[in-house]
């Protein structure tokens, strides 16, 4: 581990951090270059491929081995060794993508070992779903869990068995459920803590954990304006820069900003309105909501009910607009059960959260029995307790949210099929994953490769024609286009 203060060769632990932040943005890093070796790359890797001596540890740096794991390049090449290596191409922990590791020999070598090695890779972002998740037959698992299965044989034996009842549940760590600020320098904050929440440093972590930069950076804010407060990239950049709502300890406003609320609304991904927003996801418009397909979604007719108004959470609607989403939320019902599956909605409100969005997921019905237990298992390993109420229907539910909700905590609940309601208040500074109820369904589906929805996101075409495909399996349930052909 890096000592305070301490450097490998010109990069820092500043400089680590930064890189670990790529590893939360949207999309996939498709090339990623490193001095050193990453220690253990060898691991599970043929052994008759490996050159003499590059099993030691020498040129070899386990830092690189955590970075990679977490980046999950599509290429990973690095010098150091002096010698060249193609390594089977590797599969990674919670995403869908393999990576192919290449080491390059000394330029001039005695050997005349390869340090040159031509590639023309296509950027995943022109590549299809299929393209990116294909995998060689030689694809071997990822060389940087051995040490993890070595270290936690008990856990790795969960992880293994479907059948156990917390199997899908690892990632939540009841030893984490209260993570809390770093005591760093403050001055600086933590660039793992802001783009993903935790830091694995915790307490002996040198950067401050700041919470309201956190909340700054799942608003949309520039991670460049919310550390340095700016961002070389200027109008350039599809980041935010200007502060929103409560920033206090980062009160700095972009020069020239204007009204932050008109630009809020402009840059907001789900106002009908701004320049932003994805109207080929669009599938239905009714007077108060709008149906559109889940950016990145977990299983096919994933979708989100969202307000037209500008609202920051759908338990402040007007009368009209809880008729209209219950009407929605009812369509679905139907539709899913037409198909064999049952509806699951959830919402997850930050206290400074910008436009609404209630989530519905398909989940088969012979799943649908295990939700409840599911959901309260996940929220075990957490830390905290759902407060939960079953009803006879939709709108007394709601009606009940809304007595249990206060704008002044972060929020999150589930609507199940059989008609109960998980909710819980997020108390300050309380650890919880903004993708929680997609992570629970992720893992009831054994879908653990879907639980991040970066890693399930679509080219425009194919996008395009989930959406219009849905249109036109919605269209007999669809309450706008009943309201159409009644007018």
């Amino acid at each position: 581990m890096l000592s305070s203060g301490q450097q490998f060769g010109s990069y820092s632990e500043d400089d680590i951090d930064a890189l670990r932040a790529f590893a939360e943005e949207p999309g996939i890093v498709d090339l990623f270059l490193s001095n050193e070796w990453p220690s253990g790359v060898t691991n599970r890797a043929t052994a008759s491929d490996i050159p003499a001596g590059m099993s030691n540890s020498s040129g070899s740096d386990s830092t690189v081995s955590q970075l990679v794991a977490e980046i999950k390049p599509r290429y990973h090449i690095a010098g150091t060794k002096g010698a060249f290596y193609a390594r089977e191409p590797y599969s990674n922990v919670d995403a869908v993508h393999v990576t192919r590791f290449l080491g390059l020999a000394s330029v001039g070598n005695k050997e005349k070992q390869k340090f040159l090695h031509a590639l023309s890779p296509t950027p995943s972002s022109a590549m299809s779903a299929a393209e990116i998740s294909a995998k060689p037959p030689n694809t071997t698992l990822s060389p940087y869990t051995l040490a993890d299965q070595v270290d936690r044989p008990k856990e790795a034996t969960m992880r293994a068995g479907d059948n156990a009842p917390d199997s899908q549940y690892w990632r939540y760590d009841v030893s984490n459920k209260r993570q809390k600020h770093g005591n760093g320098d403050g001055n600086k904050v933590c660039f793992k803590f802001i783009s993903s929440g935790s830091c694995p440093r915790g307490e002996k972590c040198n950067f401050q954990h700041d919470v309201d930069a956190r909340e700054q950076f799942l608003r949309g804010v520039c991670l460049d304006f919310i550390i340095k407060g700016k961002c070389e990239k200027g109008p350039d950049c599809n980041f935010k820069h200007s502060l929103q709502d409560e920033g206090e300890s980062y009160s700095r406003k972009r020069p020239g900003s204007g009204n932050n609320s008109a630009n809020r609304l402009k840059e907001c991904w789900f106002c009908l309105s701004s320049p932003n927003v994805e109207i080929h996801l669009v599938t239905s418009i009714g007077e108060n909501f709008y149906c559109a397909l889940a950016k990145g979604p977990l299983v096919q007719d994933h979708v989100l009910l969202i307000p037209v108004e500008h609202l920051p959470n759908t338990l402040c609607l007007s009368a009209d607009s809880e008729i209209e989403l219950g009407k929605f939320q009812n369509s679905l019902k139907m539709y899913y059960k037409n198909q064999g599956k049952e509806a699951v909605f959830f919402e997850w409100i930050s206290k400074r959260g910008t436009h609404a969005n209630l989530q519905a997921v398909p989940v088969p019905s012979s799943k649908a029995a295990a939700l409840k237990d599911i959901f309260n298992l996940a929220a075990e390993k957490l830390g905290f307790e759902f407060v939960t109420k079953k009803f006879n229907n939709n709108s007394e539910g709601r009606k009940w949210l809304k007595t249990q909700f206060d704008k002044n905590f972060s929020c999150f609940y589930v609507e199940l099929p059989e008609g109960s309601i998980l909710s819980h208040l997020v108390e300050e500074n309380e650890k919880f994953p903004a993708q929680f109820g997609r992570e629970v369904l992720a893992g009831l589906l054994n879908m653990a490769d879907r639980a991040d929805w970066r890693n399930c996101t679509l080219g425009k075409e194919e996008e395009t024609k989930l959406a219009e495909n849905f249109k036109k399996l919605f269209d007999v349930f669809d309450p706008s286009q009943r309201l159409l052909k009644r007018m």
